[in-house]
């Protein structure tokens, strides 16, 4: 079956299904966005993993046994050219979540809230345009419960009306009877820092054994940092295993030994998604619920993540759709990031809004894309630039600054015991030519890989009389895909910054809400234009206050306190503007 096919079934079911009343275990029910019929749409459930190329049975690669990924999919679509936007997880993050390129919004250096001092930059947001929203909340707008468990890291603040619940308690099991619910459970277990040494497993990452078991949940250590020790870290992969290792690394002990962290990673992350999808089964929702599995990012190893190569770009992904359909198909179309948000939204019967960049690589009068696009600019502390673009054969890559070499030490990376290894023997001179090309002093200006017959892009073709066709072709592409977005490669992040904040030398702050009553009913309005704006029936000083999206006039008990706040995104959170029963009585 191919995926035209499995879009027609999935739409089609979609449009006969949306929508139901929704009853909210709230004392005030959040406002239905719109008309809802009798029966509820299917549930959407997104497994994300951490720094992981498509280093699974499904992609030719039989290292390690994954049983429950490898089940889900036996039972769903394989995607075989699913790539990131950019080789690091904030700025793909970003672009998951606003279906935009991280370069057109202000999201591409990593991280734009951190690294001041070594830069003398300060802390920003990303700012995408007035009109934009979270994919999260678009979903809510149609009905959905959503939530978020646990990471969110997308460059900007989530407005209030984002999700439901974004913690590490939040779970489809706490949505209203009967309501659809899109749910985000990421796995941070395969994260690069994976491989630190003293090596072990995130403890708050257990909490996915724990049933929703929110006293258990609580009681784990919350920090990332808290690890176990090896002696107690599970042993899923014997440590002789004879891994495949890349070209571009040594095969020394010190490198096979971080191969092993890395499989061994994996095989608890497949664990701990087996004990997510068991929950899916118990709760009889299974064949009820679009299952979506991929990695935010290419590999955890030197020479994948934050670069521009397929390994810091290129993912797995698998769709399981309800009762199987499709089971076993492959679908080897292209599909960038950006294009998540579009089809999930079209998936849950809503219009694909104007300013993504993405496409719905389900739709079924889609064009096919012929080109992904990414973005590399500042990482951590230090600043490079550098665009791509990919079809199915060839990858172009622009350096715009080719006297700065490939290799940036950072000192996040420089705590993997491999990246250690490599500048060991970078030092003594044992590096292979494939080893040593990462290290060169200067790089140049456009390089080309027939990613093919290259997978490890190895081999510049730029230059190559016979490729200069091909060249011509991917180098014009990347000139119409830069002005489309308004990226401006190689902007001085200062003028980056001078440009969100339109001139201003602080972050601007959303306007405060106004507040208006009439004819019994209250009403909100914020005069930043795109402010989301959020209330809760009570003061702002309670804690526990359950914060709703504002749709339209809305009427209280008298008596009854209001708290009112706005967020554009990018912008500071305006002020709460609290008002009690004076007003509203």
């Amino acid at each position: 079956m191919n995926y035209q096919s499995i879009a027609k079934f999935t739409s089609a079911l979609f449009l006969f299904t949306i929508g139901l009343p929704i009853v909210s275990t709230h004392s005030h029910a959040e406002q239905a966005p719109q008309n809802m019929s009798d029966k509820p749409p299917l549930n959407i459930l997104w497994l994300v993993i951490e720094d992981m190329s498509p280093l699974l049975n499904e992609y030719g690669d039989n290292t390690l046994a994954t049983p429950n990924i490898s089940s889900l999919a036996s039972e769903g679509v394989v995607y075989t050219n699913v790539f990131s936007p950019s080789g690091v997880c904030a700025p793909s993050r970003a672009a998951i979540a606003l279906g935009m390129y991280p370069s057109a919004v202000g999201a591409n250096n990593m991280r734009t809230t951190s690294n001041t001092q070594e830069t003398g930059l300060p802390s920003y947001e990303a700012v995408p345009p007035a009109e934009a929203k979270m994919l999260s909340q678009y979903l809510r707008e149609l009905g959905y419960y959503t939530t978020n468990n646990l990471k969110e890291d997308y460059q900007f603040k989530a407005p209030k009306t984002a999700w439901h619940d974004s913690s590490a308690l939040a779970h489809w099991r706490d949505r209203a009877q009967r309501q659809p619910f899109f749910a985000v459970v990421n796995f941070t277990t395969t994260h690069e820092s994976g491989l630190f040494e003293p090596y072990g497993f995130r403890e708050i990452e257990f909490r996915h054994y724990l049933n929703n078991d929110k006293k258990a949940i609580t009681a784990l250590p919350q920090h990332h940092s808290v690890k176990t020790t090896e002696a107690d870290t599970p042993v899923h992969l014997p440590k002789d295993t004879d891994f495949n290792i890349p070209p571009y690394l040594p095969d020394t002990p010190v490198v096979r030994r971080d191969m092993w962290k890395m499989y061994n990673n994996l095989a608890e992350t497949d664990r701990q998604i087996g004990a997510v999808l068991q929950q899916l089964k118990d709760d009889g929702l299974y064949d009820s619920t679009i299952i979506v599995f991929y990695s935010d990012h290419g590999g955890p190893l030197p020479r994948q993540k934050r670069l521009i190569y397929d390994s810091g770009l290129k993912v797995p992904m698998f769709i399981r759709f309800p009762h199987a359909k499709g089971a076993g198909a492959r679908d080897d179309q292209l599909i960038s990031f950006v294009d998540l948000a579009p089809t999930t939204i079209a998936l849950a019967g809503g219009e694909i809004p104007s300013h993504m960049h993405g496409r719905n690589f389900l739709g079924q009068n889609t064009p096919a894309r012929k080109y992904i696009h990414a973005a590399v600019d500042r990482l951590d502390e230090y600043t490079d630039a550098i665009r791509a673009v990919r079809d199915k054969q060839f990858k172009y890559i622009r350096n715009y600054r080719p006297n700065q070499g490939y290799y940036l030490p950072l000192a996040y990376r420089e705590k993997i015991p491999s990246m250690q290894e490599l500048l060991r023997l970078k030092a003594s001179g044992q590096l292979s030519e494939a080893q040593a090309q990462w290290f060169r002093s200067q790089k140049p200006a456009e390089e080309l890989f027939d990613v093919e017959a290259d997978p490890h892009e190895l081999n510049n073709l730029a230059g190559l009389p016979e490729y200069a066709d091909t060249l011509h072709r991917l180098s014009s592409e990347m000139d119409r895909w830069l002005a489309q977005i308004g990226d401006t490669p190689n902007l001085p992040e200062s003028e980056l910054i001078a440009g969100l904040w339109q001139g201003q030398n602080t972050q601007p702050q959303t306007a405060q809400p106004v507040v208006e009553k009439s004819h019994g009913k209250i009403s909100l309005t914020s005069p930043t234009p795109g402010a989301n704006i959020s209330y809760s029936l009570g003061n702002s000083s309670d804690a526990s206050l359950h914060w709703q999206p504002y749709y339209e006039p809305f009427e209280v008990e008298t008596g009854t306190a209001i708290s009112v706040i706005a967020h554009r995104i990018g912008y500071q959170e305006s002020l709460v503007v609290t008002l009690g029963c004076v007003y509203l009585c």
